[in-house]
């Protein structure tokens, strides 16, 4: 038989559509081979449904997606490491206490107030009550140019960094001397609770103007720029100048 024209010129598009089935039923086959052949193994990338996109994938085994899976906790960790990592070194670097006199109390003040507040309660207020309270997304998603422009995102702000401050200085600076009183208590007397806060609460009327001027110096310009940044960097970035806050802390105001 000969081939009329029109099945000529057909043919090329009949051949072409068949090699794209053949090949679509292929990665099919590779995909379904990945997952059934491997429970383990995930493919290396993906196409996204709605963009088509081709995403590469990571491992859930990976920090970074167990940080995001457990924050509270991954911030528990970050803020106890980091409160004794800067008491140590106020000790042994800025003091140069030789390691045989190390002040283990101390040390044990900071792990323990980098734990409760600083890994907890700060989290608590910082990202959970903030985040209800203030179109936080909204303003830290924009370039810094927008955010210059942002009126209603400027005064959200003024305000978090206001009320930052109020905390600090109304809750973080006693906290932090009624911890040092308590573990510093005398061990022949025991521990009193009521006498750990009341003399915590000395400490820091005694201290209040010198330990605000020098707050206000460094956490006013740093809520400014912790509060601008996105949310999941806000904790971290807050950390950095938390570190070499709380070395003057512990270096100023933590000895016996």
């Amino acid at each position: 038989a000969i081939a009329t024209p029109a099945v000529v010129r057909s043919t090329p598009l009949i051949l072409r559509r068949a090699g794209s089935r053949a090949g679509s039923l292929l990665l099919l086959q590779r995909q379904e081979e990945e997952v059934t052949g491997g429970l383990l193994r995930r493919p290396a990338s993906f196409a996204d449904g709605k963009t088509g996109v081709v995403v590469p994938t990571s491992s859930d085994s990976s920090y970074a997606q167990w940080a995001k899976d457990n924050p509270l906790a991954n911030n528990l960790g970050i803020a106890t490491v980091k409160t004794a990592s800067a008491d140590l070194l106020a000790q042994l670097v800025i003091a140069q206490t030789p390691v045989a006199e190390l002040d283990y109390s101390r040390l044990l003040l900071f792990a323990s107030f980098g734990l409760v507040y600083l890994g907890g309660f700060q989290y608590l207020y910082q990202v959970q009550v903030f985040k209800r309270l203030f179109d936080v997304d909204a303003f830290t998603s924009q370039p810094w140019a927008d955010k210059l422009r942002d009126g209603p995102g400027l005064r959200a702000l003024a305000a978090q960094t206001a009320l930052d401050l109020a905390v600090l200085s109304l809750i973080y600076l006693p906290t932090f001397y009624v911890f040092k009183a308590a573990v510093f208590s005398d061990a022949a007397t025991g521990f009193e609770p009521a006498g750990c806060i009341s003399s915590g609460i000395e400490k820091y009327q005694a201290n209040f103007a010198k330990d605000e001027f020098d707050l206000l110096r460094v956490w006013l310009p740093a809520d400014l720029v912790c509060f601008s940044v996105p949310l999941y960097l806000r904790l971290p970035v807050r950390h950095v100048v938390s570190f070499v806050w709380t070395a003057y802390l512990s270096f100023a105001r933590a000895g016996h």
